[in-house]
C-alpha cells in the first residue's frame, strides 16, 4: 500500500431513500477534514469506518488490509479494527478514573493491568493531565474530558483516528486553547486522521485537506487555498464567505441568467463566477467611474458580522454585501430600502464549472 493511500476507502451505505456513496483516502500523518451540510453523510461515514455501520457496498482498507468489503464477506469488528474513535460527548466510562478510561484501550489490546495504566500515566502526561489521573470525568472540565477521550483514543496506537465534532461541547473560551491543543496532538500521530466536522475554522486550522460531502457525495476535495477560492456548491460558498453564482462565460463576460458579470479570467463555456461581501460597495444612487459590475437590489436583511454588518440584497443578483455600521447608517440601510451594488471586475473571480 502506497503511503499516499493509507486509509484507501469507497464509503457506500444505503439507509431508506439515502446513499453515501463517497471515496476518502488519507496519507499516512495527513489530517483530512470531512465538512457537509446537516444530513449530509458524515456521521454515517464515520460511523462506517469505525465499524459501527456496515457497508452495503465499496471497501474500506487501512494500510492495505480490508477492514470491509461486502462483495468478499470481509467484516472486521469494530474492536478489532486498527482505529481510535473521539466522539463528539467523548464517551468517558463515568464510573472509572481519567486514568482507567485512557488504559481501557490497552487492556483490550493484551495488555496486563500495570503495563496498561503505565501507558495510560504517560498519555495523560502527554496531553497535560498527569495531576488529574484519579479524577472521574464528571470532576473534568469540558477540555479536560476532551484531552482525556484524545488519550483513550490514541493510547491504542491506532492506524486511523476518527474524531466526531470534537469541539462542538466546548464554550468558545475552551475551544481556542483546546483547538490549538489538539493542532499539537494531531500533528505528532504517525497515523491518518479523519475530522469531521461543520466548523470551518476547526478544519482550516487543523486538517491538511478539505472533504466537502453533499446529499451523500463528495463534491469538493482539496486544500484550503484551493478549495477557499473556487467554491463549487452554495454550500462552499457560504462555508467560506463568498458570493457565488454560476452561468456561461464567453471571453470576460459571464451570463448568469439575472445580468452579465464582468470578471478579471476570460474563459469560455460553463463556469462559476466568485466575489467577496466585502468587495460589494453599496450607493444610493447609480455610481459612476470606473468599469464596474453595477445593479439595482433591495435590502432584504441586516445582521452583525464581526465589526460589520452583513447585508443580504435581493433582486436581479441575490447578494451578501459587508459594510461599515457608519456607512450603513449614512446610506439609511434599513429592510425594503433599494439601493444600487457595484462590485469591481478585478475582484470578480471566474473558473471552469
Amino acid at each position: 500500500m502506497s503511503s499516499d493511500r493509507f486509509l484507501d476507502a469507497r464509503v457506500v451505505v444505503d439507509r431508506g431513500s439515502f446513499r453515501l456513496d463517497a471515496e476518502l483516502r488519507i496519507a499516512a500523518g495527513e489530517v483530512v477534514a470531512l465538512l457537509g451540510p446537516n444530513g449530509a453523510g458524515k456521521t454515517t461515514a464515520l460511523r462506517a469506518l469505525a465499524g459501527l455501520t456496515s457497508l452495503t457496498d465499496g471497501h474500506i482498507a487501512v494500510d492495505g488490509r480490508d477492514l470491509d468489503r461486502p462483495s468478499r464477506r470481509v467484516w472486521v469488528a469494530p474492536e478489532k479494527r486498527p482505529i481510535g474513535v473521539v466522539f463528539q460527548e467523548y464517551l468517558l466510562f463515568p464510573h472509572l478514573s481519567a486514568l482507567d478510561n485512557v488504559a481501557f484501550g490497552p487492556r483490550r489490546h493484551g495488555r496486563d493491568r500495570r503495563t496498561a495504566r503505565a501507558e495510560a500515566t504517560a498519555w495523560l502526561e502527554r496531553v497535560g493531565l498527569a495531576d488529574f489521573a484519579k479524577r472521574r470525568p464528571r470532576q473534568l472540565s469540558g477540555g479536560q474530558a476532551q484531552r482525556v477521550a484524545l488519550a483513550r483514543a490514541l493510547a491504542v496506537q491506532p492506524m486511523l483516528l476518527l474524531l466526531d465534532e470534537p469541539l462542538a461541547a466546548l464554550d468558545a473560551g475552551t475551544r481556542a486553547d483546546t483547538r490549538a491543543e489538539l493542532q499539537r496532538h494531531l500533528a505528532d500521530h504517525p497515523g491518518a486522521t479523519l475530522l469531521v466536522t461543520h466548523d470551518p475554522l476547526d478544519a482550516l486550522v487543523l486538517a491538511d485537506r478539505l472533504v466537502i460531502l453533499e446529499g451523500g457525495a463528495v463534491v469538493q476535495d482539496g486544500d484550503a487555498a484551493e478549495i477557499t477560492a473556487r467554491p463549487r456548491t452554495e454550500y462552499v460558498a457560504r462555508l467560506v464567505g463568498l458570493n457565488l453564482y454560476r452561468g456561461r462565460a464567453c471571453g470576460y463576460s459571464v451570463d448568469v441568467g439575472g445580468m452579465v458579470l464582468t470578471a478579471a479570467d476570460a474563459l469560455d463555456g460553463d463556469a462559476f463566477v466568485a466575489f467577496a461581501p466585502s468587495a460589494v460597495a453599496l450607493h444610493a444612487t447609480r455610481p459612476d467611474g470606473s468599469p464596474r459590475n453595477t445593479w439595482p437590489a433591495t435590502i432584504a436583511g441586516l445582521q452583525r458580522h464581526g465589526d460589520n454588518l452583513r447585508i443580504q440584497l435581493a433582486g436581479v443578483l441575490p447578494a451578501a454585501a459587508d459594510v461599515t455600521p457608519a456607512a450603513a447608517a449614512h446610506l439609511e440601510l434599513t429592510p425594503g430600502r433599494e439601493v444600487w451594488a457595484a462590485v469591481k471586475a478585478a475582484e470578480t473571480r471566474a473558473y471552469p464549472a
